[in-house]
């Protein structure tokens, strides 16, 4: 009988449904609802109108960003796959020498703040840095530094590399090596068995590494607004249209935000259709074993796979080593070293730009944790008409871009009868709602595993089915959840294009600070500030391989 009862929903659990769903509507679909809205608000304020629309799509000036979103984007994909793939399937089959470390310095350049890149390619690549001085010198010309297209092509690229890398990494581990010894018995060997036998077992993991780099590269607003000067993209214009001091547009912000949003859905529902489509399993009865590749093959391959990792992880490198470099006043580096850039960035209203990231962190965190368990454990175990919905509901956070998201914040809670605008609150619920998806997805994954029996079979014991999720279910969890939290947390206090918009004079954060920082030309606070948020995400990323036993990345 309490068995049969725990198949139900109890009414404990009933409710704890309906709050999350309370708790989704006023802080999810109420602000996307409110901004669709406004978007079809004519200039008077009162009548519905596609005004906004017509204005984006009429004038090139607005229009072109787009086009050129989808161009910097296309090309950014195309070459993050062309590194990420034979990366990883040198990786996986040939002995490369320090394999170790490289796979981490790859993560590292994967979960650090993507707009650092765009900053350390300005000391090296920009009007003055240290490699355009070299340039100059050498070949007596004028070069006009990385601004624009091909400087945005450039940080994406070695941004988004590590991804398509995790993935194909990933189910190279799962492919058997019969397969590719079958091929090589048949004399298909070297760059012919990789085309025709390896990638189309792994299509399937490139198109959805690739889909998701597109998504990633296309909310991206930090990298384009400090390299791409003239070469304006969607983000960038969504930011300049709702924050211009002369002239900011609401209604057409709202217009620009409603169609990144249909943008990446779509984008979305296309990932999901190919994978589903492209879907099978692989299992590695014995998985590919790593072989000693010598002679000229050898060399080539070791010199590319050190070259990439070294050009990913370079931005970190110039980073950590110009804010320890003396500095006039944080504008200008002179020779020698120092800690002054550090003794700056702690003092005053830059310390508390330090602070707000942990604390605001560590609360979104609390959420993450309370409200991602729950919403995958009811979507798991607690199926229902309701969960299902809830289950859909949880994903537009991972599909909005952030700058959207903050305008959506700032249409809802910037009146009665909430005003968060301005607070700590507004900032801690939007990086909660951001990052929420990675311990949802964590936690459900682990979740999954776990066989329902055992939860019953407690029940049946005369624990109450809340006893027995907390005392039996959530211990079980807890591997998968907190890795889940731990990528939610590093990408949260590395969040800018939400906390842009959403930062009041008391709650700067570290982006913000790098960011404004870089604005300014105080290259020195800026490479501190970057240095502390890299040294926590690699913190944060060394606890996770602690308390998971591995050295992967699931994203």
């Amino acid at each position: 009988m309490r068995a049969g009862r725990y198949r139900g929903s109890s009414p404990v659990w009933a409710t704890i449904t309906v709050a999350i769903m309370a708790f989704f509507v006023v802080f999810l679909l109420f602000p996307m609802a409110l901004v669709l809205y406004k978007s079809f608000v004519g200039a008077d304020g009162s009548s519905l109108s596609l005004g906004h629309f017509a204005k984006f799509f009429h004038q090139k000036y607005y229009w072109i960003t787009l086009v050129n979103s989808f161009r910097v984007i296309v090309c950014a994909t195309l070459c993050s796959v062309a590194l990420g793939i034979p990366i990883a399937y040198f990786m996986r089959t040939a002995k490369i020498a320090g394999k170790g470390l490289l796979e981490i310095l790859i993560i590292v350049s994967f979960i650090s703040p993507p707009f650092i890149g765009a900053y350390a390619w300005i000391q090296l690549l920009g009007r003055q840095g240290a490699i355009t001085k070299v340039i100059d010198a050498v070949f007596g010309v004028r070069y006009n530094g990385i601004y624009g297209f091909a400087g945005i092509v450039l940080a994406f690229t070695l941004q988004s590399f590590p991804l398509i890398y995790i993935y194909v990494s990933g189910a190279l581990k799962n492919m058997d090596s019969s397969l590719v010894e079958a091929a090589e018995s048949l004399g298909c060997t070297g760059f012919r068995r990789a085309a025709t036998i390896v990638t189309p077992l792994v299509m399937p993991s490139i198109l959805a590494s690739s889909l998701l780099v597109f998504m990633r590269d296309f909310a991206d607003f930090g990298t384009p607004m400090l390299i791409g000067e003239g070469y304006k993209t969607m983000p960038v214009l969504i930011y300049n249209e709702f924050m211009s001091e002369l002239g900011a547009d609401d209604g057409f912000a709202a217009a620009l935000s409603v169609i990144a949003i249909v943008i990446t859905t779509l984008v979305f529902i296309v990932q999901k259709r190919i994978a589903s489509m492209n879907a099978f399993s692989m299992s590695a009865l014995r998985p590919i074993v790593a072989k000693r590749v010598g002679g000229l093959k050898g060399s080539l391959v070791h010199a590319f796979v050190y070259a990439v990792v070294l050009l990913a992880i370079t931005p970190q490198a110039v980073v950590i080593y110009t804010s320890f470099l003396k500095s006039n006043g944080g504008q200008v580096f002179v020779p020698g070293f120092s800690l002054q850039s550090y003794a700056s960035v702690f003092s005053g209203a830059n310390g508390s730009a330090v602070w707000n990231t942990y604390r605001f962190g560590l609360e979104a965190i609390a959420i993450i944790l309370v409200v991602g368990v729950l919403v995958s454990y009811l979507t798991v175990r607690k199926r229902s008409l309701l969960t299902d919905v809830l289950d859909t509901i949880t994903i537009f956070p991972y599909i909005i871009p952030g700058s959207v998201l903050g305008i959506c914040f700032l249409f809802a809670f910037s009146r009665q009868p909430l005003i968060l605008n301005g607070t700590a609150i507004i900032l801690v619920l939007s990086f909660a709602m951001r990052r929420m998806p990675y311990t949802i997805r964590s936690s459900t994954a682990v979740l999954s595993q776990i066989s329902p029996s055992v939860e019953e079979a407690a029940v049946s014991l005369g624990a109450s089915e809340m006893g027995s999720f907390l005392e039996v279910t959530l211990p079980m969890m807890a591997p998968g959840v907190l890795a889940g939290a731990i990528m939610s947390w590093i990408t949260a206090i590395s969040e800018l294009s939400s906390s842009i918009i959403l930062y009041g004079n008391n709650t700067q954060t570290l982006t913000i600070a790098v960011y404004t920082a870089v604005v300014r030309g105080n290259y020195g606070n800026a490479a501190a500030f970057s240095t502390l948020l890299t040294a926590t995400s690699i913190i944060s990323l060394l606890l996770l391989f602690k308390l998971t036993g591995r050295r992967e990345v699931s994203v």
